[in-house]
């Protein structure tokens, strides 16, 4: 999987590399700010690219003494990175929009460049399109940061097409600079986006979809034994996942018996998850005056109450640090 993951980012690289001597080209021959917006982009793409195939080869390193939860948090670091460089070039496009507004260059060969941007831009919509198809296969936040990088550059691309086209078509020259400013900000828009994520991610924000897809996954394989499972967290880095959890277990179960149910419910969760999975589960013994209302074991020997409600597990309720029976009294 990481070997995978290292080719499709190393292609990443050296398509980037080719597309921004062509982007550049393209503003060497027009003199437009706006194209000079998709040339400076595609410097982030090279500099992303390098960064993240450095970051995919540092998450794959297995876990050592300094760092016992593995490296994955660095494609969090990468995305953030990637996030920050798109910012500045959005900022640094915007001051050179507003100087050549005053300052205006002779528009040159507006058709050559044209054909370039737009070029470059199919390539990078065709390939972001596979790197966030294969970011999500392999559980890789940095290959999705890239492909929604390349798929954003895509539209600005086209959109920059139709702007330098109207340019062409009306010889008006000052509008070379509000197209770029309007491009600008959508960069910094997008930028945004990844440096958002990366922080929720290093700062151990909860990520919905991975609680909702372990609840889930629970609930199919749900077991009378399970009476209740509380303050489960759920965290993930790149592709490999982190799950702790309380469960509770009929008290009168031994320690083997328990330690089965333990393993069953761990092998739920790492036999259905194609990365690294790292499960730790407290479990807890019933409380009968507590637990008996919606415990689901129908042949229970000690039972001291009657069952009157089965409590839906959801990411919420799971998610409390309080068993189940909170619920009956709320």
């Amino acid at each position: 999987m990481e070997k995978e993951k290292a080719h499709w980012i190393r292609l990443a690289f050296i398509i980037s590399l080719v597309l921004l001597v062509v982007k550049f080209y393209s503003y060497y021959i027009t003199n437009s700010t706006a194209i000079l917006t998709d040339a400076l982009e595609s410097i982030v793409n090279v500099v992303a690219a390098a960064f993240a195939s450095f970051s995919i080869y540092l998450s794959s390193r297995p876990r050592d003494d300094n760092h016992p939860y593995g490296h994955g948090k660095i494609e969090f670091f990468s995305a953030g990175v990637e996030g920050t460089l798109i910012i500045l070039a959005g900022l640094f496009i915007i001051y050179q929009a507003i100087y050549n507004f005053f300052f205006p260059n002779d528009l040159e060969n507006l058709f050559e460049g044209i054909l370039l941007v737009t070029f470059s831009g199919l390539v990078n919509g065709i390939f972001g399109m596979i790197l966030q198809k294969k970011g999500k296969q392999l559980n890789s936040l940095t290959l999705e940061a890239s492909g929604k990088h390349l798929l954003t550059d895509t539209m600005t691309s086209l959109l920059l097409v139709l702007g330098v086209g109207v340019i062409y078509m009306t010889d008006y020259e000052f509008l070379d600079s509000i197209i770029a400013i309007f491009f600008s900000f959508y960069i910094i828009f997008s930028g945004y986006g990844l440096v958002r994520r990366s922080v929720a991610g290093l700062m151990d924000e909860a990520d919905p979809v991975a609680v909702t897809s372990t609840v889930q996954l629970i609930n199919e394989n749900r077991r009378a034994n399970w009476i209740d499972i509380h303050n489960m967290r759920v965290q993930q880095y790149g592709g490999d996942r982190h799950i702790d959890l309380h469960l509770t277990l009929p008290y009168y179960l031994n320690l083997q018996e328990a330690h089965d149910e333990v393993e069953k419910l761990e092998s739920v969760l790492e036999d259905n998850w194609p990365g690294v999975m790292e499960v730790f589960v407290h479990s807890d013994p019933c409380i009968p005056e507590k637990c008996c209302h919606y415990c689901q074991i129908s042949n229970c020997g000690v039972r001291k109450y009657p069952v009157n409600k089965k409590i839906e597990w959801t990411a919420i309720n799971m998610s409390k640090n309080q068993k189940h029976y909170h619920e009956l009294i709320e």
